[in-house]
């Protein structure tokens, strides 16, 4: 289907373009969400007509878009979820939870400027792009963790999926090799006990 671009879309081209398109892109995206018009003679004539203001609009969207962008960029929001010993959260965080919480936060983010391309399923820091316009893209990172107190401990750079951090092994002392010394102690206890079986006998 061809249709003309009403705002900049990735990959596809700036306000104005007549591109073609996939039948289900264009019906259950591009069209309904008021982001292209079929293209034919009525709707060329007027797209020419409305050009300003598409293009005024465009640019009121974008302004705001970067304002709350300048906002969110960088920032770090801590999500609390259940989680089993080896970080594997009771279900998952996805593009609603995300957008509930930036919402909640002060920020107007819809479910669909979430870019995310799995829902989260483990504790651990997950960097999160944020797509608030064709042209404003931020990310931030979502601290996950089982409490608040672990989630300071992941922000200080702390993995609680190690080993040590779920049954208090340390990893690097289990790797360590058998003490020599210890060793020579046990074979000299060895011999001693032979030569007290030979005298015995």
């Amino acid at each position: 289907m061809q249709v003309i671009l009403l705002e900049r879309i990735a990959k596809l081209g700036q306000i104005g373009d007549e591109v073609a398109v996939k039948d289900g892109f264009a019906r259950n995206y591009l069209l309904p969400t008021g982001r292209a018009l079929r293209a034919n003679a009525a709707n060329r004539a007027r797209f020419e007509a409305e050009r300003g203001q598409i293009e005024a609009r465009n640019a009121e969207r974008k302004s705001a878009a970067e304002q709350i962008a300048e906002g969110l960029n960088g920032k770090t929001i801590t999500v609390v979820r259940s989680a089993g010993e080896t970080g594997q959260l009771y279900g998952s965080v996805s593009t609603r939870d995300i957008s509930d919480i930036l919402i909640a936060e002060g920020f107007q983010v819809s479910r669909n400027q979430v870019d995310l391309k799995n829902p989260i399923k483990a504790i651990g820091l997950h960097e999160v792009e944020i797509v608030l316009h064709p042209e404003v893209e931020t990310k931030i990172t979502l601290n996950v963790a089982r409490s608040s107190d672990e989630a300071e401990r992941q922000a200080a750079g702390e993995d609680l999926t190690s080993a040590e951090a779920i049954y208090g092994v340390d990893e690097d002392a289990q790797l360590q090799t058998f003490d020599p010394d210890a060793e020579e102690l046990f074979e000299e206890t060895a011999e001693g006990a032979e030569t007290e079986e030979e005298s015995a006998s």
